[in-house]
């Protein structure tokens, strides 16, 4: 078998490329804090990210603590300064909300127009704003970012709106009305008391993993193509008949699903809540 030597100075050539493409990025870690009065339950906070993960805790303050790190690579030196000059982030506070969104190059906000301008059209360059947030208990949340992050929210009682795109959800802890919608992963949601108001779960491309405390009354509208829906809950009904079940033995626990059943009455009934996936299954537990 004939060797191939690699002369010397390609190495050093192929060193020194791997480094500057390495070296083309830049960094900067950003830390606001807000005031929210105390009535923080009537109080929310808007995030409209593009790409980064979005983290919030809820705490016993009063006010809205963020910490973002920002990161903007590109192939060269050239494209990263463009990319500093054009990336800013906004924000904006009035009496019952603040928002973050970003302001350039383009805004994120709905409805105001994914464009670049002409001067900035043919930057190469990419970035993206990680948050790590911390919220009064009670603040409502409207929070969502589209690439490269998961959406996480732990011990928070307000409302909350949370939509990802190529990435799952995990809301931990929480008490409030819940709309959580992603398209390629899971929607993971464990609840600290059972939601009082009709609540929605969807994603297009993984499953919905969803606890609630003993004695849940709800009725539950599910949607799947290629998936089943899997209770431990034993109380079910569809309609004024019980719901026909398959019964799977999962150790010493009972698990109970539904295939092509669209309504299912859990307990008593009373709020609605919709669980919907094409490719994925959903799972409603009963937290011990």
């Amino acid at each position: 078998m004939k060797r191939t030597k690699l002369p010397l100075l390609a190495v050093m050539l192929c060193y020194c490329l791997c480094f500057k493409a390495r070296a083309q990025e830049y960094k900067e870690h950003i830390t606001k804090e807000f005031n929210v009065s105390k009535d923080a339950a009537a109080r929310v906070l808007l995030i409209y990210n593009i790409t980064g993960f979005i983290k919030i805790e809820g705490y016993a303050g009063d006010k809205v603590l963020m910490e973002i790190d920002e990161t903007i690579t590109a192939d060269d030196a050239k494209n990263v300064e463009i990319g500093k000059k054009d990336v800013k982030l906004g924000f904006d506070q009035k009496q019952d909300s603040l928002v973050a969104y970003i302001a350039e190059p383009y805004d994120s906000r709905p409805r105001r127009g994914w464009y670049y301008n002409d001067e900035r059209r043919e930057a190469e360059y990419r970035y993206r704003f990680d948050y790590t947030i911390k919220v009064p208990y009670s603040m409502n949340l409207h929070i969502g970012t589209v690439n490269n992050g998961f959406i996480t929210v732990n011990n928070v009682n307000g409302s909350m709106h949370i939509t990802n795109v190529n990435a799952g959800i995990k809301l931990t802890n929480v008490k409030g009305t819940t709309y959580a919608r992603t398209v390629n992963g899971d929607v993971t949601v464990e609840y600290a008391d059972n939601p009082s108001e009709a609540s929605s779960y969807s994603t297009i491309n993984g499953n919905i993993n969803v606890s609630y405390k003993a004695g849940l009354a709800a009725d539950v509208q599910f949607k799947s193509l290629h998936g089943n829906l899997y209770t431990d809950f034993e109380n079910i009904t569809t309609g004024h008949e019980t719901a026909t079940v398959k019964k799977d033995n999962n150790g010493s626990d009972n698990i109970y699903r539904l295939n092509k059943i669209n309504a299912v009455r859990f307990g008593s009934g009373g709020k609605t809540f919709k669980f919907e996936t094409l490719n994925g299954n959903v799972y409603i537990k009963k937290q011990s």
